[in-house]
């Protein structure tokens, strides 16, 4: 059985793909009118959006995975780790974080909506199985603002495109506050999103954060185009 992790917010990307496809047939209807400044001004924004379908899609069936194949390969982790991953949807992060840590552990918790398709326990489940690490992970339902984990318990935190989804600012602060709490001394924590990143890095630096630093993860991470870039926030606690 073959891992399967669905796609990122699915109405965004179908959105992007029926709007470029409508813009296009429009312009063609245009060309045949005669309308051609019109025709030529459709036609491009409908190439642009088919164009930002084209990099979405991308992102979320293929770069996004091989970003943070990098980034966990780049920690040198030394396989006992604890690692804790917020948002883990259907384990893309949390999977492959569990299969480079074979003598530690790694959690997954969310509340396992909607944004990522066909987003449960049982399709995590089935992913852990079929990339082999079931026997070293753990799900747990919760909400990020208030994680059920004592201080200090993970060697790394990680969170991929999950923090934002919180819909008010003093709740994502929350959630990277705990974050930070959860993570143990000389701990690291690695966050990636596309929004808000700012806000994070204050709340971070306020905590103490070390090494504190914001990196583009370039085109592979786009969503649509570079105004869908997303961040890594790294940090570690001393």
């Amino acid at each position: 059985m073959r891992a399967r992790y669905g796609l990122d917010a699915p109405p965004v990307l179908a959105g992007l793909l029926a709007g470029g496809l409508a813009e296009s047939a429009l312009a063609a209807v245009c060309f045949a009118a005669g309308w051609t400044v019109l025709a030529v001004i459709l036609l491009a924004g409908g190439l642009m959006l088919v164009a930002g379908a084209a990099l979405f899609a991308h992102t979320t069936l293929r770069g996004k995975f091989r970003v943070w194949d990098d980034e966990l390969d780049r920690l040198g982790l030394g396989g006992d780790e604890r690692v804790l991953d917020l948002g883990c949807g259907r384990g893309l992060v949390l999977l492959k974080a569990a299969r480079r840590v074979p003598a530690g552990s790694a959690t997954g918790i969310d509340l396992w909506t909607g944004d990522q398709s066909g987003n449960s326990t049982d399709a995590t489940l089935a992913n852990a199985r079929a990339e082999g690490v079931a026997d070293r992970i753990e799900l747990v339902t919760g909400d990020m603002r208030d994680l059920p984990f004592g201080d200090g318990s993970y060697d790394l935190v990680v969170s991929s495109l999950a923090v934002h989804n919180i819909p008010d600012a003093e709740g994502r602060a929350r959630a990277v506050a705990e974050a930070f709490r959860v993570l143990r001394p000389g701990g690291r924590l690695r966050l990636a999103d596309f929004r808000h990143v700012d806000d994070y890095t204050v709340v971070l630096r306020g905590l103490g954060a070390t090494d504190l630093e914001v990196r583009d993860l370039g085109w592979r991470f786009w969503y649509g185009g570079p105004h869908g870039r997303t961040l890594m926030i790294s940090a570690g606690r001393a």
